[in-house]
């Protein structure tokens, strides 16, 4: 099998019954209806509705990411008021239109952004981002990004989030003075570790595997009673020893976390897939 028939297949398997293989096809995929979607505004949600129908209008292959997705692996929802759509850098002409067809506008004046990755466009307080690249230009959104990913039904409208293992890749690089999505990742990790493609992250990583390093040893600190869910073949060709755990030790996670933050921002929650 190849390395990408394997990712597909493990994609579809996600949402697949159990015990099927990777002969399953798209119309057997059932879409993951998460319980955090009612607790999206009305008034943000019909304008991110109004684009996400335009874009299927235009035909534009696309997936989402941000808070959004990042619910949908830990299943606790951060809004943010923002939506972020992810698209090649191909359709970028027509995915303008569309978001100017739906009555959105260049948050530019409003605030200068770089446009070099990213198109943010809002309607009063709501913003859609349209992204084709990585904020640092490591990489280019690719057509895996918009279809590894689970099919997500939110209010009505079936997407694709994009997969998890692509979400990490781009966390792991922002940290930042005013920002840093390195709890984000945490937290990814631990509602995902058993099911994440480590092979594939160490892929993308590639020069830039010590930042994978990094938190992957946060995260032994943080949850020593979790990390034997890490593949011991991850930590050895990362370098990482790996701090193993007792299930007696599960409070240590949390006077660990209360060290970093007082807030209960580090958990798992049973709305995540």
């Amino acid at each position: 099998m190849t390395y990408a028939h394997r990712t597909a297949c493990r994609s579809l398997a996600r949402t697949a019954a159990p015990g099927r293989d990777c002969g399953v096809t798209v119309a057997d995929e059932a879409a993951i209806r998460p319980e955090w979607d009612s607790r999206i505004p009305e008034t943000e949600w019909q304008v991110y509705q109004r684009v996400i129908r335009g874009v299927r209008q235009a035909g534009i292959p696309f997936a989402f990411g941000g808070a959004f997705a990042t619910a949908v692996y830990t299943g606790e929802l951060r809004n943010t008021k923002d939506f972020d759509l992810y698209i090649r850098p191909e359709d970028r002409s027509t995915m303008l239109e569309v978001v100017a067809q739906a009555g959105l506008r260049d948050h530019f004046e409003r605030l200068p952004y770089d446009r070099s990755w990213i198109y943010r466009a809002s309607d009063g307080e709501v913003i859609v981002d349209t992204i084709w690249a990585m904020a640092n230009q490591r990489a280019l959104v690719e057509r895996a990004w918009l279809t590894r990913g689970p099919l997500v039904e939110l209010r009505g409208e079936e997407m694709r989030a994009i997969p998890v293992e692509e979400l990490i890749w781009c966390k792991l690089y922002v940290v930042q003075r005013e920002r840093c999505d390195w709890g984000d990742v945490l937290n990814l990790i631990d509602a995902q570790a058993g099911r994440l493609d480590w092979d594939h992250l160490l892929h993308r990583m590639g020069e830039d595997a010590p930042l994978l390093s990094g938190v992957l040893a946060l995260y032994g600190w943080l949850s020593p009673q979790r990390s034997d869910v890490i593949p011991e073949s991850i930590w050895d060709r990362l370098g990482i020893q790996r701090l193993g755990g007792h299930p007696a030790d599960a409070g240590l996670t949390t006077t660990r976390a209360r060290l970093l933050d007082a807030r209960p921002w580090f958990h798992r929650s049973p709305g995540s897939i």
